[in-house]
């Protein structure tokens, strides 16, 4: 099942803007390893399921994998064929808003080879450009 908040202050969102670069939520923290994007973008909650269940696969129950992104924002659209004016449609699904450099998905308890190729499986799910980092030891 697709993740969503289970209650917000406004159904509808205003779209917004992405601008500059994540400062939060842009370090490997619970893992060994992370997958980093390098583009802002909406990522749905269906699409990071996706990923959940690709990566949980080819782990199978080795390692442990944090998903570090949540659905907060919903996206409303009115249906096909409709006239215009009437409002603002019914929110149809749910997506986190990521800014470039945000971690999103991150694994620990596995090898780096290993690390690579499930996030491999897993970048061709979403709908950003992404690239692997490692923990920083300091």
């Amino acid at each position: 099942m697709a993740q969503m908040p289970k209650r917000v202050k406004h159904r509808k969102s205003q779209r917004g803007r992405i601008k500059g670069n994540a400062s939060r939520g842009n370090k490997v923290v619970f893992g060994d390893f992370g997958l980093q994007t390098l583009e802002g973008g909406w990522i749905k909650a269906q699409t990071i399921e996706a990923g959940r269940i690709a990566a949980q696969q080819y782990i199978r129950g080795e390692g442990r994998l944090y998903i570090r992104i949540f659905p907060h924002k919903s996206i409303t659209s009115t249906p096909l064929e409709t006239r215009m004016g009437k409002g603002k449609g019914e929110p149809e699904h749910w997506v986190a808003t990521v800014k470039p450099a945000t971690i999103l998905f991150e694994l620990g308890g596995v090898t780096e080879e290993q690390a690579k190729v499930c996030f491999s499986r897993l970048a061709h799910k979403l709908p950003v450009k992404t690239r692997m980092v490692q923990r920083r030891t300091a």
